[in-house]
Protein backbone atom coordinates (compact mmCIF):
# COMPACT_ATOMS: atom_id res chain seq x y z
CA UNK A 1 0.00 0.00 0.00
CA UNK A 2 1.14 3.66 -0.93
CA UNK A 3 1.63 5.08 2.30
CA UNK A 4 3.13 8.68 1.16
CA UNK A 5 1.70 12.07 1.33
CA UNK A 6 -0.13 13.50 -1.65
CA UNK A 7 2.08 15.48 -4.11
CA UNK A 8 -0.27 18.20 -4.38
CA UNK A 9 -1.58 21.39 -1.86
CA UNK A 10 -3.32 20.28 1.31
CA UNK A 11 -7.00 20.23 2.16
CA UNK A 12 -8.73 22.72 4.67
CA UNK A 13 -11.02 22.06 7.20
CA UNK A 14 -11.14 25.43 8.40
CA UNK A 15 -10.34 29.29 7.51
CA UNK A 16 -8.03 29.68 10.30
CA UNK A 17 -6.33 26.25 9.75
CA UNK A 18 -6.15 27.99 5.72
CA UNK A 19 -4.82 30.97 7.23
CA UNK A 20 -2.21 29.66 9.27
CA UNK A 21 -0.79 27.51 6.44
CA UNK A 22 -0.69 30.75 4.10
CA UNK A 23 1.21 32.34 6.76
CA UNK A 24 3.67 29.51 7.52
CA UNK A 25 4.29 29.60 3.97
CA UNK A 26 4.50 33.13 3.24
CA UNK A 27 7.51 33.05 6.46
CA UNK A 28 9.44 30.27 4.75
CA UNK A 29 9.32 32.14 1.15
CA UNK A 30 10.78 35.11 2.97
CA UNK A 31 13.40 33.53 4.87
CA UNK A 32 14.29 31.58 1.65
CA UNK A 33 14.41 34.67 -0.52
CA UNK A 34 16.66 36.09 1.89
CA UNK A 35 18.94 32.90 1.76
CA UNK A 36 18.95 33.46 -1.92
CA UNK A 37 20.06 37.03 -1.87
CA UNK A 38 16.64 38.73 -3.12
CA UNK A 39 16.52 41.22 -0.11
CA UNK A 40 17.73 44.77 -1.32
CA UNK A 41 16.77 47.05 1.63
CA UNK A 42 13.60 47.69 2.00
CA UNK A 43 12.57 46.95 -1.37
CA UNK A 44 9.87 43.70 -2.40
CA UNK A 45 7.37 42.03 -0.98
CA UNK A 46 5.03 38.53 -1.12
CA UNK A 47 1.82 38.49 -0.04
CA UNK A 48 -1.30 36.30 0.45
CA UNK A 49 -4.55 36.75 -0.21
CA UNK A 50 -7.21 36.11 3.54
CA UNK A 51 -9.01 32.91 3.38
CA UNK A 52 -12.22 34.39 4.71
CA UNK A 53 -12.04 38.50 3.34
CA UNK A 54 -10.74 38.06 -0.34
CA UNK A 55 -10.06 41.71 -0.60
CA UNK A 56 -7.85 41.66 2.08
CA UNK A 57 -3.72 40.12 2.11
CA UNK A 58 -0.89 39.15 4.40
CA UNK A 59 1.96 40.81 3.51
CA UNK A 60 5.51 41.48 5.45
CA UNK A 61 6.05 44.35 7.68
CA UNK A 62 7.85 47.77 6.33
CA UNK A 63 11.45 47.56 6.58
CA UNK A 64 12.00 44.25 8.20
CA UNK A 65 14.21 41.89 6.92
CA UNK A 66 13.55 39.10 4.94
CA UNK A 67 15.44 36.74 7.19
CA UNK A 68 14.13 37.60 10.21
CA UNK A 69 10.33 37.69 10.14
CA UNK A 70 8.60 34.68 11.79
CA UNK A 71 4.61 33.82 10.63
CA UNK A 72 3.13 35.81 13.86
CA UNK A 73 5.17 38.94 12.07
CA UNK A 74 2.65 39.15 8.97
CA UNK A 75 0.32 41.80 8.84
CA UNK A 76 -3.10 41.92 7.35
CA UNK A 77 -4.07 44.71 5.14
CA UNK A 78 -7.68 45.72 4.14
CA UNK A 79 -8.35 47.25 0.50
CA UNK A 80 -7.89 50.68 1.73
CA UNK A 81 -4.39 50.05 3.05
CA UNK A 82 -5.20 50.21 6.25
CA UNK A 83 -3.34 47.04 8.41
CA UNK A 84 -6.23 45.60 10.47
CA UNK A 85 -3.94 43.45 11.72
CA UNK A 86 -0.78 43.25 13.16
CA UNK A 87 1.17 46.87 14.28
CA UNK A 88 3.77 46.87 11.87
CA UNK A 89 3.56 49.52 8.75
CA UNK A 90 3.53 48.37 5.07
CA UNK A 91 5.24 49.22 2.08
CA UNK A 92 3.45 51.96 0.34
CA UNK A 93 4.59 50.07 -2.78
CA UNK A 94 3.48 46.92 -1.78
CA UNK A 95 0.06 48.25 -1.28
CA UNK A 96 0.13 49.55 -4.59
CA UNK A 97 1.24 46.79 -6.75
CA UNK A 98 -0.80 43.85 -4.48
CA UNK A 99 -4.16 45.15 -4.02
CA UNK A 100 -4.52 45.68 -7.64
CA UNK A 101 -2.98 42.44 -8.80
CA UNK A 102 -5.48 40.59 -6.06
CA UNK A 103 -8.49 42.47 -7.37
CA UNK A 104 -7.75 41.52 -11.00
CA UNK A 105 -6.86 37.80 -10.25
CA UNK A 106 -9.05 36.12 -8.39
CA UNK A 107 -7.68 33.56 -9.31
CA UNK A 108 -4.95 33.42 -7.48
CA UNK A 109 -3.55 33.57 -3.75
CA UNK A 110 -0.22 34.58 -3.73
CA UNK A 111 1.84 37.60 -5.40
CA UNK A 112 5.80 37.69 -5.51
CA UNK A 113 7.59 40.68 -6.25
CA UNK A 114 11.12 41.65 -5.27
CA UNK A 115 14.56 43.38 -6.69
CA UNK A 116 17.16 40.11 -7.14
CA UNK A 117 20.03 40.86 -8.93
CA UNK A 118 19.60 38.71 -12.32
CA UNK A 119 15.83 39.72 -12.78
CA UNK A 120 16.10 43.51 -12.41
CA UNK A 121 19.45 43.32 -14.58
CA UNK A 122 17.07 41.43 -17.32
CA UNK A 123 14.47 43.87 -16.76
CA UNK A 124 16.28 47.13 -18.12
CA UNK A 125 16.35 45.13 -21.47
CA UNK A 126 13.01 45.62 -21.82
CA UNK A 127 12.49 41.94 -23.45
CA UNK A 128 10.52 38.81 -22.69
CA UNK A 129 12.22 35.75 -21.76
CA UNK A 130 13.52 33.34 -24.97
CA UNK A 131 12.81 29.36 -24.37
CA UNK A 132 16.46 28.54 -24.18
CA UNK A 133 16.10 25.85 -21.31
CA UNK A 134 13.53 23.83 -19.92
CA UNK A 135 12.83 25.94 -16.67
CA UNK A 136 12.43 29.03 -19.07
CA UNK A 137 9.68 27.37 -21.06
CA UNK A 138 7.43 27.54 -17.92
CA UNK A 139 7.38 30.87 -18.96
CA UNK A 140 6.69 30.71 -22.97
CA UNK A 141 3.91 32.97 -23.89
CA UNK A 142 2.67 33.05 -20.03
CA UNK A 143 4.28 36.32 -19.22
CA UNK A 144 3.94 39.83 -19.92
CA UNK A 145 6.35 42.90 -19.91
CA UNK A 146 5.07 46.40 -18.09
CA UNK A 147 7.38 48.40 -20.41
CA UNK A 148 6.75 51.71 -18.56
CA UNK A 149 8.79 52.35 -15.68
CA UNK A 150 7.81 55.89 -13.44
CA UNK A 151 9.68 55.11 -10.73
CA UNK A 152 8.93 53.94 -7.45
CA UNK A 153 5.12 52.67 -7.72
CA UNK A 154 3.39 54.82 -5.56
CA UNK A 155 0.13 55.16 -6.93
CA UNK A 156 -2.86 52.81 -7.12
CA UNK A 157 -3.32 53.49 -10.89
CA UNK A 158 0.38 52.51 -11.86
CA UNK A 159 -0.82 49.31 -9.71
CA UNK A 160 -3.62 48.61 -12.30
CA UNK A 161 -1.47 49.40 -15.10
CA UNK A 162 1.36 46.22 -13.48
CA UNK A 163 -2.31 44.08 -13.54
CA UNK A 164 -2.96 44.87 -16.47
CA UNK A 165 0.33 44.33 -18.13
CA UNK A 166 -0.01 40.38 -16.15
CA UNK A 167 -3.15 39.62 -17.43
CA UNK A 168 -3.91 36.61 -17.00
CA UNK A 169 -0.09 35.03 -17.04
CA UNK A 170 2.45 33.85 -14.42
CA UNK A 171 4.41 36.60 -14.40
CA UNK A 172 5.40 39.79 -15.46
CA UNK A 173 8.89 41.70 -16.12
CA UNK A 174 8.70 44.96 -14.83
CA UNK A 175 11.06 46.90 -16.99
CA UNK A 176 13.90 48.91 -15.27
CA UNK A 177 12.47 47.14 -11.93
CA UNK A 178 12.08 43.10 -11.51
CA UNK A 179 9.84 40.98 -11.89
CA UNK A 180 6.23 39.68 -10.36
CA UNK A 181 4.80 36.72 -10.16
CA UNK A 182 1.13 34.80 -8.81
CA UNK A 183 0.17 31.59 -8.11
CA UNK A 184 -3.14 29.98 -6.96
CA UNK A 185 -0.78 29.23 -3.54
CA UNK A 186 2.25 31.02 -2.00
CA UNK A 187 4.12 27.91 -2.98
CA UNK A 188 3.82 28.31 -6.60
CA UNK A 189 4.07 32.36 -6.79
CA UNK A 190 7.37 32.08 -4.62
CA UNK A 191 8.89 29.53 -7.12
CA UNK A 192 7.60 30.91 -10.28
CA UNK A 193 10.04 33.75 -8.86
CA UNK A 194 12.92 31.87 -8.23
CA UNK A 195 12.95 29.86 -11.79
CA UNK A 196 12.46 32.54 -13.49
CA UNK A 197 15.38 34.99 -11.88
CA UNK A 198 17.11 31.79 -12.69
CA UNK A 199 15.98 31.82 -15.97
CA UNK A 200 17.15 35.59 -16.39
CA UNK A 201 20.58 34.61 -15.34
CA UNK A 202 20.81 31.10 -17.76
CA UNK A 203 19.59 33.94 -20.29
CA UNK A 204 22.28 36.88 -19.30
CA UNK A 205 25.08 34.42 -19.69
CA UNK A 206 23.87 32.59 -22.64
CA UNK A 207 23.61 35.84 -24.57
CA UNK A 208 27.48 36.99 -23.22
CA UNK A 209 28.44 33.68 -24.47
CA UNK A 210 27.69 33.82 -27.97
CA UNK A 211 24.51 33.31 -29.72
CA UNK A 212 21.75 30.86 -27.62
CA UNK A 213 19.87 28.47 -29.96
CA UNK A 214 16.25 28.67 -28.75
CA UNK A 215 13.90 25.56 -28.51
CA UNK A 216 10.85 25.81 -31.01
CA UNK A 217 7.48 27.62 -30.55
CA UNK A 218 5.84 24.08 -30.63
CA UNK A 219 8.09 22.15 -28.30
CA UNK A 220 8.58 25.15 -26.16
CA UNK A 221 4.83 25.44 -25.94
CA UNK A 222 4.11 21.47 -24.97
CA UNK A 223 7.25 21.45 -22.63
CA UNK A 224 4.98 24.82 -20.88
CA UNK A 225 2.48 22.02 -20.53
CA UNK A 226 4.85 19.89 -18.94
CA UNK A 227 6.96 22.13 -16.04
CA UNK A 228 4.09 25.21 -16.15
CA UNK A 229 1.45 23.77 -14.36
CA UNK A 230 0.25 25.41 -10.69
CA UNK A 231 0.88 21.97 -9.26
CA UNK A 232 4.04 21.81 -10.44
CA UNK A 233 5.12 25.08 -9.31
CA UNK A 234 3.84 24.32 -6.20
CA UNK A 235 5.73 21.18 -5.69
CA UNK A 236 8.60 23.00 -7.05
CA UNK A 237 8.73 24.92 -3.79
CA UNK A 238 8.12 21.86 -1.31
CA UNK A 239 11.60 20.90 -1.11
CA UNK A 240 12.92 24.51 -0.14
CA UNK A 241 10.32 24.80 2.52
CA UNK A 242 11.31 21.45 3.98
CA UNK A 243 14.65 22.62 3.61
CA UNK A 244 14.32 26.26 5.59
CA UNK A 245 11.79 24.93 8.65
CA UNK A 246 14.63 21.89 9.24
CA UNK A 247 17.71 25.23 9.28
CA UNK A 248 15.17 28.28 10.46
CA UNK A 249 11.86 26.26 12.81
CA UNK A 250 11.61 29.77 14.48
CA UNK A 251 9.67 30.85 11.30
CA UNK A 252 6.46 28.49 12.08
CA UNK A 253 6.44 30.79 15.22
Amino acid sequence: MDTAEPLRPPDFTTPDEERQHRKQRLAAAFRIFARLGYDEGIAGHISARDPERPDHFWVNPFARWFGHLRTSDLVLVDAHGEVVAGTARVNTAAFAIHSQVHAARPDCVAAAHAHSLHGKAWSTLGRRLDPLTQDACVFYDDHGLYDDYRGVVREIDEGKRVAHALGDAKAVILRNHGLLTVGRTVDEAAWWFITMDRSCHAQLLAEAAGTPVAIDPETARFTRGQVGSSSAGWLGFQPLYDWIVAEEPELLE
